[in-house]
């Protein structure tokens, strides 16, 4: 089924239009949901967690567009999978962190939030291809290293590599601009 069939189901409160929405995504989801907890919850935890995103693709269906449904869902899935941890007072490493969004209350840290992503999108840009790629995998979708390997046909070592040279070319780029 075409994804906009998919959205109009949602839309008109079909229960078909979620289960195709969950036949076609539920693997990724389910991905990006444990790439995030990696195993230090229960499998039913992952499973009610990646239960939560389609619940919410459900809730704003109207929200979804043709196109972005599968960035939507994996951004639902990563903050879903983070407030999991966070009620189980678990703690995420220093870059997952940086990573989260500031409340509605707090419009400084959102415009400081935009102005961050817009230079990390820009660094990001000077990074050559396939290497932009990887990182948006490894970093956004929460891709591991052997998935990405399969997916663009290279060795995990190469992936690796990649991935190494670009956070040092990034964290480069992104020193000398906070500094300017």
């Amino acid at each position: 089924m075409r994804e906009e069939t998919i959205l109009r189901k949602l839309r008109a409160g079909d229960p078909a239009g979620l289960e195709a929405l969950m036949d076609r995504y539920l693997p990724y989801v389910s991905a990006v949901v444990w790439n995030i907890l990696r195993g230090r919850m229960s499998p039913e935890d992952g499973e009610e967690a990646a239960s939560d995103v389609f619940l919410a693709a459900w809730d704003q269906a109207e929200d979804l567009r043709p196109g972005q449904v599968k960035a939507w869902l994996g951004a639902v899935a990563r903050h879903k999978a983070k407030n999991r941890l966070r009620r189980r007072e678990q703690t995420l490493p220093l870059e997952e962190d940086i990573l989260d969004l500031p409340g509605p209350d707090d419009p400084a840290g959102a415009l400081e939030q935009k102005e961050e992503q817009a230079l990390v999108r820009r660094a990001l840009l000077t990074l050559p291809q396939p290497d932009q790629e990887i990182f948006l995998r490894h970093y956004y979708y929460a891709q591991g290293v052997k998935e990405i390997a399969a997916a663009l046909d290279m060795n995990e070592s190469t992936v690796k590599t990649r991935l190494r040279r670009g956070r040092f070319k990034l964290k480069e780029l992104l020193t000398k601009e906070a500094l300017a």
